[in-house]
């Protein structure tokens, strides 16, 4: 009775972090239930978390510009232009995937510094600057486009990121080894990496759940890990562009939550102006975000030009709404200073679900449309709400 207690108030007490998990799981399994069986197949999770890829790692960065009260409607037709040349460069300049790549991520982390330095330093508002910087790459991806319209990408190795999957060695009673093999790694780094945050806790005197809400919190959430793990084995194992998500959410939780950078970025977002008057360079904060969001836009960019095999005209449309909702659905606050890349990785899920299943179920796209705008309003009242308790 007192495990069951503890619980409650714990879930009632940060239902911001725990909300977008239990809406996760709700929407898995009435879908599941109303395809009997179809959403929840190997097939289908791979293909959702292979579609859900471009737009999660967008998500990522977007989360962090919330989170310090900014806004980037750039990112969507950046990463169609930076695509684009992604493709120019493999298949009409004939440069090596190894080459490309970091090329293109580099002029990412440049186009999102131009816009930290008109955010930052000539203060014209997010909106605005991002806006034109929207407006400035869906004619640049027009440009670099118009002779062909679509271009075509023959090169395996780079078509393989979008579309390939990691070795599998061999394979044991129908399930990819490797796969198994990261499924357990990734259980065991979640269990250190919660064990050592515990302890450090109750060694500078921080309040910390009781043994028992630990253990199945563990339990729980590797016993997650475990069936996803066996659902991807079964099919053809983890993709390159899952592998690729989880080391961008591994980095960046890494970042935000380990590091004095991490720190001074949510101060940032909770009171600019404390932040400053504290020691904290502001506008520098502004340009690291910004940069990390442009690169972030090129790796999103690279990912969906590899999945399609081809650079598009309409490359990057609705990319940025799609990851402004992820990250708002995964618990962003519009009032900034709150949210975590681990919730947009899940908001991304969320919403791509909600696609996958009304697929499976036939539902038409007008529909789809009102149905994901909903949710989108549905999760933002809830962080109003869920702020006006706690103010």
């Amino acid at each position: 009775m007192e495990f069951i207690n503890e619980a409650r108030s714990l879930v009632k007490e940060n239902i911001r972090d725990y909300g977008m998990y239990i809406a996760l799981f709700v929407i898995m399994l009435t879908f599941s239930i109303m395809t009997d069986g179809l959403f929840m197949s190997s097939r289908n999770i791979s293909n959702l978390l292979d579609s859900t890829g471009y737009i999660a790692v967008l998500a990522v960065g977007m989360t962090l510009v919330i989170v310090i009260r900014h806004i980037d409607l750039s990112v969507g037709f950046a990463a169609g232009f930076l695509g684009a040349i992604t493709a120019i460069l493999l298949t009409k300049m004939g440069m090596p995937i190894y080459a490309t790549i970091p090329i293109i991520l580099v002029l990412g982390i440049f186009i999102g510094l131009f816009n930290g330095l008109l955010i930052a330093r000539y203060a014209i508002p997010s909106f605005v600057a991002t806006l034109a910087g929207m407006l400035i790459f869906r004619g640049a991806l027009l440009q670099v486009t118009e002779a062909t319209g679509t271009i075509i990408i023959k090169d395996d190795g780079f078509n393989a990121i979008g579309n390939g999957f990691i070795p599998s060695i061999m394979v044991v009673n129908g399930l990819h080894l490797l796969s198994l093999i990261l499924g357990l790694l990734s259980i065991l780094f979640y269990v250190y990496s919660e064990i050592s945050t515990r302890q450090n806790k109750i060694k500078y005197q921080f309040d910390v759940v009781s043994k028992g809400i630990f253990t199945f919190k563990l339990v729980f959430v590797s016993a997650i890990i475990a069936y996803v793990t066996w659902i991807l084995a079964g099919y053809n194992g983890f993709s390159w562009t899952v592998v690729i998500m989880l080391l961008v959410v591994v980095v960046y939780h890494f970042l935000t939550t380990k590091t004095v950078l991490g720190r001074h970025i949510y101060a940032v977002g909770s009171n600019p102006e404390a932040a400053h008057l504290s020691g904290i360079n502001v506008n520098k904060i502004t340009y690291i975000v910004f940069g990390s969001m442009g690169m972030l836009a090129a790796l999103s960019g690279i990912l969906f030009t590899s999945r399609l095999q081809s650079a598009t005209t309409t490359a990057g449309t609705l990319f940025e709404l799609d990851a402004i909702a992820a990250a708002y659905v995964g618990g962003v606050s519009s009032a900034g200073g709150v949210g975590k890349v681990t919730g947009a990785i899940i908001g991304a899920i969320v919403m791509a679900s909600l696609s996958s299943g009304m697929n499976l179920l036939g539902v038409g796209v007008s529909m789809q449309y009102m149905i994901r705008g909903g949710v989108l309003v549905a999760a933002v009242l809830f962080d109003v709400i869920t702020r006006k308790k706690r103010g």
